[in-house]
């Protein structure tokens, strides 16, 4: 029978950024196994070390990570996650904030609070981020991401016949955006 074992999980949302901190921290604290990934948090079924993680984990093992966020960013993949854990009869913890360790009834209830406190965060600076987007359009100060594909190429391309599906192929484009820029430069 395999010992319990301490499991951690790190993750960063972007290419550029290290996971040296978090490895660190999960080693320190004594896990034997590490998953590591750079993915964004948004949705649990996108990270693969996640999903690994949490097939890996056994009856009596924790899974430890450096702070909540690292983990889910919504309570409704935190909740699920954790009841994963649990079904598989093992206990979760984090680092940073010591207060959630779901071998006790008090960690169990801090674990909730504090995902319901941040993704209501999440959702208000959502909103002003949206708020601040619209303010800016307003005053015709925002004008949108910079187009990245030539709008001129495509009109030339289906000028002289090129099917839409070649075209978006040939520039690696969606098809719907061929269609969409034709049916807006037919327009103009």
């Amino acid at each position: 029978m395999r010992a319990m074992a301490l499991i951690g999980y790190a993750r960063v949302s972007s290419v550029g950024q290290s996971l040296d901190v978090q490895e660190a921290a999960l080693r320190e604290a004594g896990c034997e196994k590490l998953f590591a990934e750079k993915r964004s948090g948004r949705k649990a079924s996108d990270r693969e070390q996640l999903a690994l993680a949490l097939d890996f984990i056994r009856e009596g093992d924790t899974l430890i990570v450096t702070r909540l966020d690292r983990l889910a960013r919504s309570v409704i993949d935190l909740h699920q996650i954790i009841a994963r854990v649990a079904d598989k009869g093992a206990s979760f913890r984090v680092l940073q904030q010591s207060g959630i360790d779901t071998s006790t009834s008090t960690g169990k209830l801090t674990l909730a609070v504090l995902a319901a406190v941040a993704e209501f965060e999440a959702d208000i600076r959502a909103e002003r981020q949206r708020d601040g987007i619209e303010a800016a359009k307003a005053k015709g100060i925002y004008k949108g991401r910079p187009a990245t594909i030539d709008g001129t190429a495509i009109k030339d391309a289906l000028a002289t016949g090129e099917s839409p599906s070649v075209l978006a192929r040939r520039m690696g484009i969606a098809r719907s955006t061929v269609y969409r820029l034709r049916d807006e430069l037919a327009g103009a």
